[in-house]
């Protein structure tokens, strides 16, 4: 009888894993041809919708988290062809940011600029940069980050802005030897953090509109991709601090609590939906937000952050989400669009920035995976 049930333990154990191997050949085969349809694709997924309306919008947000997945798959597949579509374009750029010189948003393309650098060494990639941001430090007017303010975006007022500007400045500082890009990102983010932060919850709400808006349900509104935005910046910024800085502490405390609590928040079907506290306000997969779930629990298992027994399951299972959206041509369905709250989608939408988030995913994935 003990050995029987023995035979059964150990066929249910092998039956659980089986359900979610994943093979490092399988992993680099889809994170390729999804990057492959991106770049076949990538002229007419470029958004005009703007408030610049005769840009190319090449240098937007939307393309700038492209550019951060595109970066480290690149560095992954060790394919030139990926590095040289990256050059291609910061040199159609100039290595220029977007146009909004205060505006958060618009210096994440520079994410892209910065790795660039560290492969080339090529001062140009990265001067404009440099000009922008002394600027910047120089001349941040002191607005308050209310929503209703006239010129609260010159701020990180919006949760997503963690993902779009503080890397760049960490990652500037470490390139350059100077701590005032550091100092000056540490000094904004406590204020990002003390506005939009809700400790008990764990959670980021996207901006001060939110503050104790409900869902049908009666919970507080979370925004999964906003809080993705918020996790997959984090890592870049931990990333990025040195060992002995202060702040390094409450970025990785910050990072457990919300990778914590995002964990219990993932569907059944390895997809996290739109709304985190009210998965039947939009009961549809939503990718853009499971790949930065599904990178940053990875990532934090790979970092030693997260327990890798209790995690790992949670990040294979979304990634295999995030698989099973992806068409038989490469292309990857059910992304939310532009938008600055939870909203509903569908399988054929697409976006540039779920691809990013996807590509940030597999290759974090591919590293965890044995």
């Amino acid at each position: 009888m003990n050995i029987r049930l023995t035979t059964i333990t150990c066929l249910l154990i092998i039956c659980s894993a089986s359900a979610f191997a994943i093979t490092k050949k399988e992993i680099k085969k889809d994170l390729k041809r999804v990057a492959d349809w991106q770049i076949a694709h990538f002229e007419e997924s470029v958004h005009k919708e703007s408030k610049y309306k005769d840009a190319y919008l090449k240098d937007e947000w939307t393309q700038g988290a492209l550019y951060v997945g595109m970066v480290e798959w690149a560095k992954l597949s060790r394919d030139e062809k990926y590095w040289n579509f990256l050059k291609g374009i910061g040199e159609e750029l100039k290595w220029k940011p977007a146009k909004n010189i205060f505006f958060g948003d618009d210096i994440c393309v520079t994410r892209m600029y910065l790795e660039l650098y560290k492969k080339y060494k090529q001062a140009e990639m990265i001067a404009p940069t440099v000009e922008r941001l002394q600027y910047i430090m120089k001349n941040l007017p002191q607005v308050p980050l209310q929503m209703n303010i006239k010129g609260n975006q010159d701020r990180w007022s919006w949760c997503d802005a963690i993902f779009m500007a503080p890397p760049v400045y960490y990652s500037l500082s470490n390139i350059t030897g100077d701590d005032s890009y550091r100092r000056f990102a540490e000094k904004e983010l406590d204020v990002t953090y003390d506005t939009l932060y809700v400790k008990v919850d764990s959670l980021f709400c996207r901006d001060t509109n939110f503050k104790g808006k409900k869902e049908k349900n009666g919970k507080q509104v979370y925004w999964a991709r906003g809080n993705g935005w918020v996790v997959g910046g984090l890592s870049n910024i931990i990333n990025n601090t040195p060992e002995n800085d202060p702040y390094r502490a409450k970025y990785i405390q910050t990072f457990k609590e919300m990778t914590t609590k995002i964990a219990t928040l993932q569907g059944k079907d390895g997809f996290w939906t739109a709304s985190l506290l009210d998965a039947a306000a939009y009961p549809v997969p939503e990718t853009s937000s499971t790949g930065f779930m599904t990178y940053a629990i990875a990532w934090g298992i790979n970092h030693g952050y997260l327990d890798k027994k209790k995690y790992t399951p949670i990040a294979l299972k979304g990634w295999k989400a995030l698989v099973s959206a992806i068409e038989a041509d490469g292309k990857l369905g059910w992304a939310q669009a532009i938008g600055a709250a939870p909203g509903a989608t569908k399988r054929e939408n697409s976006e540039v920035y779920g691809v990013g988030s996807f590509l940030l995913a597999g290759t974090e994935v591919y590293r965890l995976v044995k």
